[in-house]
This record gives C-alpha cells, sequence and structure tokens, in this order.
C-alpha cells in the first residue's frame, strides 16, 4: 500500500468514526425528543453542529488525497469525483468496497433517523400550537372575548 492510500484509508476510517458519532447524536436527540428534554436537544444540536462541520473537513480532505494520488499515478488528474469503487478498481484494493458499504450502511441510518426526528419536532410544534389555541379559545371564553389575568407565552 502506497502513502497515499494510507492517507486516504486513515480519513476514510476517521470519517467512519464520526459518522457513527453522529449516528449517536441522532439516537440521544430522538430519545431527547420523546422526553420533552428542551435543553438536552439544544445540546445535541450544538455537538451535531461540530459534527457536520469535521465531516465537511473530512470530506474535503479526502478529495484532495484522492486528487493527489490520481495526479501522482496519471490517471485523471485533477479529478475529485473518483468513488471508493473506482478507487478500488484502480489500487485493487478491496478494503475500499467495504468502507464504501459501511459509509453507505451510516449514511441510511443517519438519514431515517434524521426524518424520524423531523417528525417528531413537527409533531411536537402542532401539539403545542393547539395548546395554545385552546388555551386562547379558553381564555376568551372565560373572560368574555378578552381573559383577564392569563397570559401565555409563545415563546418555546
Amino acid at each position: 500500500m502506497t502513502a497515499a492510500m494510507g492517507k486516504i484509508k486513515a480519513v476514510l476510517e476517521e470519517q467512519i468514526r464520526e459518522y457513527k458519532n453522529l449516528l449517536a447524536l441522532l439516537r440521544r436527540e430522538r430519545q431527547c425528543l420523546i422526553d420533552f428534554d428542551e435543553e438536552g436537544v439544544e445540546e445535541l444540536a450544538k455537538q451535531k453542529d461540530t459534527s457536520v462541520l469535521k465531516l465537511r473537513l473530512l470530506e474535503q480532505e479526502r478529495l484532495r488525497l484522492i486528487e493527489e494520488f490520481y495526479g501522482a499515478h496519471g490517471d485523471g488528474a485533477g479529478e475529485t469525483n473518483f468513488s471508493l469503487q473506482e478507487l478500488s478498481r484502480v489500487t485493487g484494493d478491496g478494503g475500499f468496497i467495504e468502507m464504501r458499504r459501511l459509509v453507505i450502511s451510516l449514511l441510511q441510518g443517519i438519514q431515517e433517523l434524521n426524518e424520524f426526528n423531523r417528525i417528531l419536532i413537527a409533531r411536537s410544534l402542532h401539539f403545542v400550537s393547539d395548546s395554545l389555541s385552546f388555551m386562547g379559545k379558553a381564555g376568551a371564553a372565560a373572560g368574555g372575548g378578552r381573559a383577564k389575568g392569563l397570559m401565555v407565552s409563545r415563546q418555546i
């Protein structure tokens, strides 16, 4: 294995670790949403932002290394859109195929959990909206059109 391939694999392994971390954060977020733990959701949002930023930086590094690898070997110099499948074919290293499968699996899990969490958030917002509407109507009915002494904040 060349030094360039080793660097590419190291970046891919770090990406895989970070995708696993993001998946774990989304699982914790799901539980916080179910438990109505808004402070937990807020903290996890910060951690997710950090994780996504790290993944973007790793992806830029991976693309740079792949471009460097292909440039040094005279195959597609300047090209940065080589897939892991193509990299495996060119290098003869099947490890890239396994990494590709793992990345695809992790990304599917992240997408599913993200969608599930989005649905939980939408339902929670709908519940809060309905509750505020109900309280406003109940207060108006009790106060003859305008509730006296009833204050409802719309801030969440």
